[in-house]
């Protein structure tokens, strides 16, 4: 049972997404020094000016945070409602910045029957909100930046995320796959979706902490 409240967790997590830090991880991997990184003028200047993406048939607009802007994708609407059950609305439309590695409705679908309504459940809050912190890091890391640090760690990235665990980012041809604690893996299908407060990448999976 759990195991099932942390996969559906996961899966719930990418609702909204909120942030934190850096970490160890697999291999020859990069420990990655936000603090001095994540909001370089290139990255912002390229999010103001980019014209907004589509994500679950709605555009993302840059000048709108990352809650105004989940809530109109069709795609992610078990991620709406899990960022509401574990009352991190507030927190994901604050400053940041935040990168959230967000899961579709597709990739909550492959967890266990059941567990996505138990951890909606009040009395699974801790384990709701520690799942999909698992999914934000601190910072506005777009592909090109992943795509440096990953170069740099000799082919892979250790994040540190918010619930203080480590994501491991790494390169499939040109695809950013990002790698949990339990082995599993998840592709970033959109990139780029720049938001007020940070930005996020779509990704097929759930990812599950240790």
């Amino acid at each position: 049972m759990q195991g099932h409240l942390i996969a559906a967790s996961a899966a719930l997590l990418l609702a909204a997404a909120g942030g934190s830090a850096l970490a160890d991880g697999y291999g020859r991997g990069m420990a990655i020094d936000y603090t001095g990184r994540t909001q370089g003028p290139s990255t912002a200047t390229m999010g103001a000016m980019a014209a907004p993406k589509t994500v679950g048939g709605a555009p993302m607009y840059p000048s709108k945070d990352i809650v105004d802007n989940a809530v109109n994708s069709k795609d992610h609407t078990t991620l709406v409602a899990a960022v509401k059950a574990a009352g991190l609305v507030d927190t994901l439309k604050s400053p940041g910045p935040f990168t959230v590695f967000a899961p579709t409705n597709s990739a909550f679908a492959m967890l266990p029957a059941g567990t996505v309504d138990t951890l909606l459940k009040p009395e699974n809050k801790g384990t709701l909100t520690q799942v999909l912190t698992y999914h934000v890091v601190p910072g506005r890391w777009d592909a090109m930046a992943l795509a440096q640090a990953i170069q740099a760690g000799g082919g892979k990235a250790m994040l540190k995320t918010a619930s203080g665990g480590t994501l491991t980012a790494s390169m499939r041809g040109n695809d950013v796959v990002v790698w949990d604690a339990k082995g599993g893996s998840a592709t970033v299908t959109t990139t780029d979706v720049y938001q007020s407060n940070g930005v996020i990448h779509v990704v097929d999976h759930v990812l599950l902490p240790g």
